[in-house]
């Protein structure tokens, strides 16, 4: 494979290079906030690893992590046909990859349009598969929040970030009731537009009757249980992760510090922001690892290592993944781009592409 043309979103406009400029400059903010009074002999020193097996440890269960996320998208596309947890996994890797090299989770829309070529069918018909990953997402790790307050004396800001993660899952899955309870009939006639609309308007409404569509098949679908069950297995190999870096790092807390740390870091990092989510994932593991004693050397340390044991891995399996699917980074973003509107997403059927 040729070298890989590396990252920037598929558009040259004006608003958008002033998206990607204060992502970056928000970043760069987060890491002079880490390591502005932290001296680099003793940030070395702290980036030491005591215990390398816990780092193999803590990678093989990142990997895991997304191998059961393969698994629950696989259980997700079932309505709309069968791929195997391999081709899942590796559009999944290639979207990470993406994500690794661009900023606003553009990953998200590869990984999509990915699957869409590899069933040959419109981009919309898989969306609905990754609103519910988000659901599910957001599911566990409010019940993770509730959990850990039960646990340990958890600081004021992180209850109400909690409070507020409940108050939209409590809004989304009202919405996703609502979906499922109504026929099918009444969702397709709810998305019917006079014949004098516009096309964008028409396409819009076609995008969203079809993603509700999608949204109650998914519902409907004994596979659904299956993945929340997965989901909640995934965020528990995250926080085995964190933990087993923390003890290759020498920070010797129990495991359910290693769980807080990581839904904090979770948390601050569900908004989209700069590529890899640098700055913001050292500026929330810091801050969380102070909540517990931790100082912040050894805690700016730890950032820097566990960010390298996560980002490693992803880049090297990401690229492995995309080189797998006979397509150039450069095309898939190109392509990608000519399907960002979801008035065309509704009529769009990516070029077939026979599995490998």
């Amino acid at each position: 494979m040729k070298a890989v043309a590396a990252g920037t979103p598929p558009t040259d406009a004006p608003t958008s290079r002033l998206k990607r400029a204060l992502f970056y400059l928000l970043a760069i903010a987060c890491l002079v906030w880490v390591f502005h009074d932290v001296h680099p002999r003793a940030l070395r020193a702290a980036m030491a690893i005591s215990n390398w097996w816990f780092v193999v440890l803590a990678v093989v269960v990142d990997i895991l992590t997304y191998c059961l996320q393969g698994i629950r998208w696989k259980l997700l596309l079932s309505p709309v046909g069968r791929l195997s947890a391999l081709r899942t996994t590796q559009a999944i890797y290639a979207g990470l990859f993406v994500n690794e090299l661009v900023p606003l989770r553009f990953g998200e829309l590869v990984r999509g349009f990915l699957v869409s070529r590899w069933f040959s069918c419109g981009i919309t018909d898989v969306v609905p598969s990754i609103v519910v990953e988000r659901f599910l997402d957001i599911l566990w790790l409010a019940v993770g929040v509730a959990l850990a307050a039960l646990c340990v004396p958890l600081p004021t800001d992180l209850i109400e970030a909690g409070d507020l993660l409940g108050a939209i899952l409590l809004v989304i899955t009202g919405i996703f009731l609502w979906i499922v309870l109504r026929r099918k009939n009444e969702l397709e006639s709810g998305g019917a537009q006079p014949a004098s609309s516009s096309g964008i308007a028409s396409g819009l409404s076609s995008f969203i009757t079809r993603l509700a569509l999608g949204l109650r098949q998914i519902g409907t679908s004994r596979w659904l249980y299956f993945a929340a069950l997965l989901s909640s297995a995934m965020l528990m190999c995250q926080a085995l992760a964190f933990w087993f870096m923390m003890l290759a790092c020498g920070i010797r807390r129990p495991l359910v510090v290693g769980a807080i740390v990581m839904l904090i870091v979770r948390l601050g990092t569900m908004i989209p922001n700069a590529p890899a989510n640098v700055g913001s994932f050292q500026f929330f593991t810091v801050l969380a690892l102070g909540l517990f004693a931790v100082n912040k050397t050894t805690a700016a340390g730890f950032s820097i290592v566990m960010f390298a044991a996560l980002t490693a891995p992803l880049w090297i399996l990401g690229l492995f993944a995309i080189s797998r699917t006979g397509m150039r980074l450069s095309t898939i973003r190109a392509e990608v781009a000519s399907l960002r509107l979801p008035a065309r997403w509704a009529s769009v059927t990516p070029k077939r592409e026979n599995p490998r």
